[in-house]
């Protein structure tokens, strides 16, 4: 794991957009596409606000979320629409969005339909994550249901996720997608978040999620 330690949010969010745009090109150049998963959340809304205006070649690359609520793209906290709102608009509007929801009452109706989506992009070339006080990452919850099936190295790409912690169900990806990305990055804000991480690096992945993917992270964190 690599610390990097930036004096301002300000500053954190342009080294986030800085090393991200630089990967993205990087893979365009390799190959005919390049993928990015990426998280919801309010933190890395200031990074999406600015990577929607700069000039990739979009058209080229698959976006796809750590994680979705399983709820309709009209809720206020849907992560797709987070990403509609704050990503896929001016030059980034062309980008592919492979989707981690359908219309249905439950996530399992749905897994079989989404996880094509998700396969086909492994491995990924970027991988954004954030981090909650609780150690968890995606839907990788501490008291999730099917956390020790999304630790599994045999896991299938996508797990629906239920915990006494959030109020709705879940669909995330699990750790063998998260970790087979040729770079993975974690954006956390605040003194709280650095010491959970902290405290992760001497704990088991049951306990702290975001423990099964720090080998090769790049933490990038401001006060």
């Amino acid at each position: 794991m690599k610390f990097i330690e930036y004096p301002d949010r300000e500053l954190l969010f342009a080294g986030v957009v800085d090393a991200v745009v630089s990967e993205l090109n990087g893979a365009l150049m390799t190959g005919e596409r390049a993928s990015m998963a990426v998280p919801g959340g309010a933190t890395p809304v200031p990074v999406y606000e600015v990577l929607s205006d700069i000039a990739l070649d979009w058209a080229r690359i698959d976006l796809v979320l750590t994680d979705e609520r399983w709820l309709p793209e009209s809720d206020p906290r849907s992560n797709t629409r987070l990403l509609r709102e704050h990503l896929l608009k001016n030059k980034a509007a062309a980008a592919n969005l492979v989707p981690l929801h359908r219309d249905t009452p439950t996530p399992e109706e749905s897994l079989g339909a989404l996880e094509g989506g998700v396969r086909a992009l492994v491995p990924l070339d970027v991988v954004l994550l954030g981090m909650g006080e609780d150690m968890h990452t995606a839907s990788l919850f501490p008291d999730g249901d099917k956390l020790d099936l999304a630790l599994s190295a045999k896991a299938p790409a996508l797990v629906a996720m239920r915990a006494p912690s959030v109020p709705e169900p879940r669909v995330t990806l699990t750790v063998p997608v998260l970790s087979s990305a040729f770079s993975k990055h974690l954006l956390i804000t605040g003194e709280a978040k650095r010491l959970a991480l902290e405290r992760a690096q001497g704990m088991l992945p049951e306990l702290a999620p975001i423990a099964a993917l720090m080998s090769g992270l790049k933490v990038h964190w401001a006060p």
